[in-house]
């Protein structure tokens, strides 16, 4: 898996952008496939989402992910669930210890979130619907319900599709200019007619910048162009592959620090 620097330096903190490799599916989603929504075998999914529990040194049990629909909604862990059975939904945040959360993602922008003083953590599945829909502040708004201060949130994007390799149609470029005109410099012109270039990781920083976490950071990689380590289903589409493999980012308290958090309903959807 990968980590980040500033993820990396916060203490009682354990998290992981973690590749295609280490896991025990074969073929197309050779070899960490976590996609229960793929077509690859039911056993070796679970197989594998139990090596990323494992690996953030969690119970085998306890990496809540949600049932990911593009939308801006957040839940909230106390407990986790079983395996393919978590809420719809496209970011978890979590003030419990040694409970880990995570998202699947295959070119969208998958970001982890911890509280400088260990008060919350969170992981959202930003693609350009939910990065424009309102994941991102969303998930800044659950944290702090938890407890946690803007200023004190560390947020890192992880491997996503880069500008290089995502060229979007007319209708695309209108939706976010409608939304508001300064976006169109998160687009360039690409090579046909009419079509563009999207930096989604750009806007995605925007985003969390906006949303006034303290640090925001990319780890500046592309799923597309990095085959030996990403799952991307641009790519599976352009070479017309019937199924591709769901990468996972996740992250986990190891400790609780800072005061204490607030009360909340178990598992509120908060959107």
């Amino acid at each position: 898996m990968i980590r980040s620097n500033a993820l990396s330096a916060l203490p009682g903190i354990a998290h992981g952008f973690f590749t295609r490799d280490g896991g025990v599916s074969e073929g197309l989603y050779a070899t960490l496939n976590v996609g229960l929504g793929s077509a690859d075998a039911r056993d070796a999914v679970i197989e594998n989402r139990v090596r990323v529990a494992r690996a953030l040194g969690v119970e085998d049990h306890a990496l809540a992910m949600p049932y990911q629909v593009h939308s801006p909604d957040v839940v909230v862990v106390e407990e986790p669930w079983a395996h393919g059975e978590g809420p719809h939904a496209d970011a978890v945040v979590t003030g419990r210890p040694a409970l880990a959360v995570g998202v699947a993602t295959a070119d969208c922008g998958p970001i982890l979130f911890a509280d400088r003083h260990g008060r919350a953590v969170g992981a959202a599945h930003a693609g350009w619907k939910g990065a424009i829909g309102g994941v991102i502040e969303a998930t800044v708004a659950a944290m702090v319900r938890l407890g946690a201060a803007r200023g004190d949130i560390v947020a890192v994007l992880g491997p996503t599709i880069s500008a290089a390799a995502y060229e979007v149609g007319p209708e695309f470029v209108a939706r976010f200019l409608a939304e508001d005109p300064g976006h169109a410099e998160f687009f360039r012109p690409s090579e046909r007619p009419g079509h563009a270039m999207f930096d989604l990781p750009a806007f995605i920083l925007m985003r969390l910048e906006e949303a006034g976490v303290g640090t925001a950071e990319s780890l500046a990689l592309c799923t597309y162009s990095d085959e030996d380590r990403f799952f991307s289903y641009r790519r599976t589409t352009h070479r017309q592959e019937p199924d591709y493999g769901r990468l996972v980012s996740a992250i986990a308290l190891t400790e609780r620090r800072g005061g204490p958090r607030r009360r909340l309903d178990r598992r509120a959807v908060l959107g």
